[in-house]
């Protein structure tokens, strides 16, 4: 990263989850809202957003921050496939229930294309949960300074700051100008590499309404003084972010100011962008950095203005994102491994001999809660009772593998995955999906990360008819199998 960076021309510059009943989704459609097809804002209870994440499962955990809040934002799959974020905060982050409900009501109103929208949330006892669209492709922070692969291109920068100009221009339309510590944590991208600003920040999320968690020097200078958040304060964080698109870096504001003061402009741009921009349209994107940075609330330029000033700096536009990203497009996925071309083809048999094949080789390392009565003759006759199912599944009897795995589950000593994915796959031969599901989905519920659980799911909701939700399971099945084996070979 030692080149040359682009010069600027230095004009026109102001100053300053043990496994509990799933439930099964029925065939039909949620209610819509208009953007994006979402289901409109909901109530979800707090054992729904449990089996969404396996039990908050270690391995499904997102983030883990905030210091006024604590909270941890994990991801999930609703009873519909529908993937989600699932942001649970610290017990006494929110004391007042009904304020909790009300501004999650107020922003689970929104809705448009360039937020992280929010679905819903949960308020049962101490716990205080907010529920958004998951977005798998990382945070903008993640790309813009710790990129692994390439940094994100000039054009990528600018429809980023465009989309985030939106993001707010909207929100303020809707009476929600205030956005709480906005960084480059906040803003994500979706499958196909666009960027959303995430919903979270609307919310004030901590009891003594602090706003900001990061580096006071990349604070507005208005709330050191007054410990509040304004409209305009959300100006001077857009300006900070401009700077890190500019720098690459997250470079404080009152550093950046004294650099432009003195038309040392070199050490503010990234040097991985030498020869993708103009001097113009650089020096253009300092001018209005410096704007949302001035001192002076009033002297600060609204969101409308730095849209229309964004706007026409769009480089190619028909470039979609997730290619001037870098990223793998949604609409691609990886070639079908022998069990996800027979849950396509929905070839029972062959996935039949699949899992005979597998074993229990797959239950390594899940929990199980034994206690004396493992010695007893008791625990004997339930391991009993289970190689009888294990027998039956082998020579297809399913209805007497049914009856002896729920035999062993319902003893509720030990806990396998395995048995859950056999009796799914037993009940599908028994022409029972909606059982099969259920089945399918406990079987995630106690492994989390584990291909074999989704790609049953897969069979059981095209059996159902329902063809995009066994498509996105059958997807993430394909992915899951995919990591495991390439981690695999990494060993």
């Amino acid at each position: 990263m030692g080149s040359q960076c682009t010069k600027l021309t230095p004009c026109c510059l102001d100053s300053q989850f043990k496994a509990a009943v799933v439930e099964v989704p029925s065939v039909g459609d949620e209610e819509k809202s208009e953007v994006n097809d979402l289901p409109t804002f909901r109530e979800f209870t707090f054992e729904q957003l449990k089996n969404a994440t396996s039990g908050f499962a270690v391995e499904n955990i997102v983030s883990e921050h905030g210091e006024k809040a604590p909270n941890v934002v994990y991801k999930g799959k609703l009873e519909n496939q529908r993937r989600i974020a699932v942001k649970r905060f610290n017990r006494m982050a929110w004391p007042d229930a009904r304020q909790f409900l009300e501004e999650a009501r107020s922003v689970g109103q929104l809705r448009n294309n360039r937020l992280v929208n929010l679905l819903g949330c949960c308020c049962e006892g101490d716990e205080r949960l907010l529920v958004a669209e998951f977005m798998p492709n990382e945070t903008l922070a993640k790309h813009l300074f710790h990129w692994e692969t390439q940094p994100i291109k000039w054009a990528m920068r600018l429809r980023v700051v465009l989309h985030l100009a939106e993001a707010l221009e909207y929100c303020t339309s809707k009476g929600r100008a205030l956005y709480h510590d906005l960084n480059a944590y906040r803003i994500l991208f979706d499958e196909d590499g666009n960027p959303k600003l995430s919903s979270f920040g609307l919310m004030k999320n901590s009891r003594d309404g602090k706003s900001y968690s990061t580096n006071l020097a990349f604070t507005p200078p208005e709330y050191l003084r007054t410990g509040r958040v304004t409209p305009e304060s959300v100006i001077y964080s857009f300006g900070t972010l401009l700077l890190d698109h500019l720098s690459g870096k997250h470079i404080p504001p009152s550093h950046a100011l004294d650099l432009i003061r003195d038309r040392n402009l070199q050490m503010l741009t990234d040097s991985c962008l030498e020869g993708q921009f103009s001097n113009d349209d650089g020096t253009e994107l300092v001018r209005l950095a410096s704007r949302c940075l001035q001192y002076e609330l009033r002297e600060r330029p609204s969101l409308k203005f730095l849209v229309a000033a964004l706007t026409p700096l769009q480089k190619e536009t028909d470039v979609p994102s997730h290619i001037l990203m870098g990223i793998p497009h949604s609409a691609s996925s990886s070639p079908l491994s022998p069990f996800g071309e027979a849950c396509l083809r929905k070839d029972l048999t062959a996935i039949h001999e699949i899992l005979d094949n597998i074993g229990y080789k797959d239950d390594q390392g899940v929990a199980n809660e034994l206690s004396f009565q493992m010695w007893t003759d008791e625990m004997q006759e339930t391991l009993n009772t289970k190689k009888k199912g294990d027998a039956s599944f082998k020579q297809k009897d399913f209805r007497v593998a049914i009856e002896c795995y729920t035999q062993f589950i319902d003893v509720g000593t030990m806990v396998s995955p395995t048995v859950f994915a056999r009796r799914s796959l037993s009940y599908l031969m028994s022409d029972m999906p909606h059982e099969g599901l259920s089945d399918a989905m406990q079987a995630q519920v106690i492994s989390p990360v584990w291909h074999v659980a989704s790609y049953l799911q897969a069979v059981a909701l095209a059996t159902l008819g329902m063809e995009n939700e066994a498509h996105a399971a059958l997807k993430e099945g394909t992915n899951i199998e995919a990591k495991k084996n390439a981690d695999s070979g990494q060993k």
